[in-house]
């Protein structure tokens, strides 16, 4: 039987993120691709000047209730974007229509830049957790791990034992391996910290002179289409950096396309890399 994937995170319509980033990505590397949008918008919310929003929190309860009547299942699970409301929901899902072995994968999504987004009240952290609890593996950021660990931002001036007990720490949250993303020891390197309960390994890129939108969504959708083709934890992360960069030098140049990057454009390098 081949591999299938569910991922739960809202669809921005135009922006290049969240969905519409990992549906065409996952697919890509070779698996199928299921998909349970948590909300819908009309375009993302950074740089617009407005947007539309739908919640579909009241949909999860019934289209579970169709799966299981359909005897729908999945091999992983990957969420992104979500609300609080939503987290009990998407437990239930991943409990009742999990196939054996089936692995979890999470993107805590919530904060960058030390501030947590747009509508995620205080206690949202807290809800996160119960996701991160059993994962196979989660990928936050160091404004996210920080959110997660009840500790303050550090942006920079952090050394490498900082970084692995922040590591050790989010493992204790009950996760099996952690992907740390945004780790920088130098000025011109960027990458991330991959724990997997023992030891921590890093893979570092040259740091690219722009920070774009959706990058994140981009990186944690090739780290869960690589898991599912076999790729170990560290293989996966540093693929999921080398497509980014790509992308984001594909993109580079063109002041029009300031919304996103042009992942479309990486990825016929992504299924080189993998081999699909």
């Amino acid at each position: 039987m081949d591999k299938r994937l569910l991922t739960i995170q809202d669809i921005s319509c135009v922006g290049q993120c969240s969905l519409t980033v990992a549906l065409p990505v996952i697919s890509a590397c070779g698996i199928e691709t299921a998909i349970l949008p948590s909300s819908v918008l009309s375009n993302h919310t950074a740089g617009y000047s407005g947007w539309t929003f739908h919640d579909l929190t009241d949909d999860m309860p019934q289209i579970l209730a169709r799966w299981l009547t359909e005897k729908i299942s999945f091999d992983a699970f990957y969420t992104g974007y979500v609300s609080k409301a939503q987290i009990p929901h998407i437990l239930e899902i991943m409990q009742k229509t999990a196939r054996p072995g089936a692995l979890r994968i999470v993107d805590p999504v919530m904060a960058d830049n030390g501030k947590m987004y747009a509508g995620f009240g205080d206690d949202f952290p807290q809800e996160m957790k119960k996701l991160c609890d059993g994962a196979d593996v989660i990928m936050p950021n160091l404004t996210e791990a920080a959110f997660l660990l009840g500790q303050p931002y550090v942006a920079d001036g952090y050394d490498e034992a900082f970084i692995q007990t922040m590591c050790k720490n989010l493992h204790a949250l009950g996760a099996k391996n952690v992907i740390l993303t945004g780790v920088s020891f130098e000025a011109d390197k960027l990458g991330v910290a991959v724990y997997d309960g023992s030891k921590t390994a890093y893979y570092f890129n040259e740091r690219q002179p722009v920070s774009s939108h959706g990058t994140g969504d981009l990186y944690a959708s090739v780290v869960a289409g690589a898991l599912l083709r076999g790729r170990t934890m560290l293989e996966a992360a540093s693929l999921g950096a080398d497509v980014v960069v790509e992308a984001i030098k594909l993109t580079a140049g063109d002041k029009e396309h300031w919304y996103g990057v042009k992942f479309e454009q990486a990825l016929p390098y992504l299924i080189r890399r993998l081999g699909a």
